[in-house]
């Protein structure tokens, strides 16, 4: 390792640092700026983009922007209300799994954020510290796009380990239960979290100051009137296209297959994934007639596509430093892989806290975990590692911060001390410890 590689391993640090202060967007641009550093700079060799989990990623948010359009998500949203005001004394238990189910189906965790008010403002009225099921379900919600067959971090992991013969049905048979057991986890440790909340001193000085009658608005009906067919429609047909996706990529014999050069090529699974969920998004925009207008007019397809300028630059940046120094990380990671192979979960989930973003982890790293040798479901045992991001408090956790007018959830005045901290590291160490065990069974 000479003084290039230290300079342009800055360079890197330096421009994930920076990109990852202002979001996607910034985080792209920032990789953009690391990549032209290494080339034009230093003269290495670009790398090529991920364009395989770029065009999946923009698939499945063409689709979940029309069935936003549609009015789908608003209505999942209502149930979502429903189903948490139903049990409000078990709010710790059931707001994770409700928010997490909805993040699971769709893809994104972006759809909770409409759920996380209603969370705060049901613990709040049921007299439980709001501080346990907010922390718990955004810490869960985030998690959940490991758990997800649609989200941008599994077809990232689907890209990277299809080549070795793993399918979408073989990471969902780990990552599905492992996600729930950590889930389940991340409940119990803040079930008993703080003081409760007739007792908490903020609280209590809320309550002292007057403030306490307008912290629970009045709770409002989750009845607007009868909802359209057409609604309805467009959940069943995305429900349905995610389905085909799960059928066909469990049963490569349902594939089509051609012969190319002597040797019978399969159609790979994330082309599967795109052309479905295109396929997909056009039958609810014929069926459920979804205005034109409506196809990027909310906030999945804003949201998605920052998501995917950050995916695009980071992974392009820190494909041309990892492509550059192959051999030699090979080499360096080789020996973790034959003595401790759980150790790269630690390198996953460190890597993820700076860069802030699972699906550009698990792109940038995952090709390098399956070729030292780290066997594949292995990797997807470690898949709860690549969601480090909440150990610096983002956009859910701050604004859910606010969304608790009672006072107990907070950022901490260290930066790390905050309510999130706890019930992330739980999940991560709890999943990937049950994704472990099902390794070891399954292998």
């Amino acid at each position: 390792m000479d003084i290039a590689f230290w300079l342009q391993l800055a360079a890197v640090a330096v421009c994930i640092g920076i990109g990852g202060r202002y979001g996607g967007v910034g985080l792209g641009a920032a990789g953009g700026l690391g990549v032209c550093i290494l080339v034009l700079l230093f003269g290495l060799q670009p790398g090529s983009p991920p364009v395989s989990t770029i065009l999946i990623i923009v698939a499945v948010i063409a689709c979940t922007s029309v069935l936003q359009g549609a009015g789908g998500l608003d209505w999942m949203v209502r149930v979502a209300e429903r189903m948490l005001r139903k049990w409000p004394k078990a709010i710790t238990f059931v707001a994770p799994f409700v928010c997490s189910l909805f993040v699971i189906f769709v893809g994104t965790a972006y759809v909770a954020f409409a759920v996380y008010p209603v969370v705060a403002e049901v613990a709040t009225s049921a007299r439980v510290r709001p501080e346990r099921p907010v922390a718990a379900s955004v810490i869960s919600a985030g998690i959940a796009v490991c758990a997800s067959p649609m989200s941008a971090a599994t077809a990232a992991l689907v890209a990277s380990l299809s080549p070795y013969g793993t399918s979408l049905i073989d990471i969902l048979l780990i990552s599905v239960p492992a996600f729930l057991f950590a889930t389940f986890c991340t409940c119990l440790s803040v079930y008993w979290r703080g003081t409760e909340l007739e007792n908490d001193p903020e609280f209590k000085r809320r309550v002292a100051c007057g403030e306490f009658k307008d912290l629970v608005p009045e709770t409002k009906s989750n009845e607007k009137g009868a909802i359209a067919p057409s609604v309805k429609r467009s959940v069943l047909l995305f429900a349905l296209g995610v389905a085909v996706v799960l059928a066909l990529g469990a049963n490569h014999d349902l594939l089509p297959q051609w012969e190319v050069n002597g040797s019978v090529k399969t159609l790979p699974v994330p082309a599967l994934i795109q052309m479905v969920m295109l396929a997909c998004a056009l039958f609810i925009i014929f069926f459920c007639k979804v205005p034109s207008n409506k196809f990027a007019d909310g906030s999945v397809f804003r949201a998605g596509l920052i998501g995917v300028v950050g995916v695009f630059g980071v992974s392009w940046l820190t494909g041309t430093f990892f492509d550059n120094y192959h051999d030699m990380f090979i080499d360096l990671f080789k020996t973790m892989a034959e003595t401790t192979p759980l150790l790269f979960g630690v390198v996953l989930f460190l890597f993820s806290a700076v860069i802030l973003s699972p699906s550009a982890t698990v792109v940038a790293l995952m090709p390098i975990g399956a070729a030292i040798g780290i066997p594949p479901l292995l990797l997807v045992a470690l898949y709860p590692a690549c969601c480090g991001d909440f150990l610096i408090p983002g956009g859910a956790q701050i604004g859910c911060c606010s969304f608790d007018r009672t006072g107990t959830t907070h950022l901490g005045s260290w930066v790390l001390n905050h309510s999130y901290l706890l019930p992330g590291f739980v999940h991560v160490v709890s999943g990937v410890a049950a994704g472990y065990l099902l390794y070891a069974v399954m292998g």
